[in-house]
């Protein structure tokens, strides 16, 4: 699963994905809610960077509340969930990041980590995006992030994590063209970056009104894995 993520090199981004045109209101996030604005590069403008919704909202929603379940999308069932099938085949995205949160559950207490490179390099998650027209005719547009299997990193705090789009795929997740899941697999599985660290941050992250440098600062008394 990915709830929460962060993007807080603005200027890494040019240096990572080369020249892109960014939006004027793209600012440094320490922890990215779903509903929330997200960066995206999509495959039908794969030179510029564009701000859309997180949660999904498949053309065919009556509103657009269902996008709330929608943040995720499992890679297995990305040809086959008609929520997905459509945007899986014609339109996908990579959704711009530097790290990502998940959580560990001990006793009743769900203790929040941070996950990045050990480098601080942006990286980018394998998304969907769609188009939805509302009632007012208005033209939505917003996302959801494929996940995968957790790596033996990330299954000590959840069966599932984000799909990592290695640099030498980024193209081919982009392709304008439609895919099937058998042209993708070898991208929907946990990425093999050896350079991901992660480590315990302090509960000031489990609320979105909090998004400053304080949400990644590693906890002064961390826990130790069981």
């Amino acid at each position: 699963m990915c709830g929460r993520f962060t993007l807080t090199s603005i200027d890494g981004l040019v240096e990572e994905f080369g020249t892109l045109v960014l939006p004027a209101d793209l600012r440094p996030r320490y922890n990215i809610a779903p509903t929330q604005a997200v960066p995206i590069i999509a495959n039908e403008n794969r030179g510029a960077v564009e701000l859309v919704r997180w949660g999904l909202i498949p053309h065919w929603a009556k509103d657009a509340s269902i996008g709330n379940r929608m943040i995720n999308a499992r890679s297995e069932t990305l040809a086959s969930k008609p929520a997905f099938r459509a945007a899986f085949t014609r339109r996908r995205c990579l959704v711009l990041a530097d790290g990502f949160y998940e959580w560990r559950r001990t006793g009743k207490a769900k203790v929040p980590y941070f996950i990045r490179r050990a480098s601080r390099r942006p990286f980018s998650f394998a998304g969907l995006w769609e188009r939805w027209k509302a009632p007012d005719e208005t033209d939505v547009r917003s996302c959801t992030i494929v996940t995968t299997e957790a790596d033996e990193l990330i299954a000590p705090l959840h069966d599932r994590m984000p799909v990592i789009v290695l640099p030498e795929d980024r193209a081919r997740w982009l392709a304008p063209d439609p895919v099937t899941s058998d042209e993708v697999a070898d991208i929907l599985r946990p990425a093999p970056l050896e350079d991901l660290e992660l480590f315990e941050v302090s509960p000031l992250v489990n609320s979105p009104a909090n998004d400053s440098p304080e949400c990644i600062a590693p906890a002064i008394q961390p826990r130790l894995f069981d």
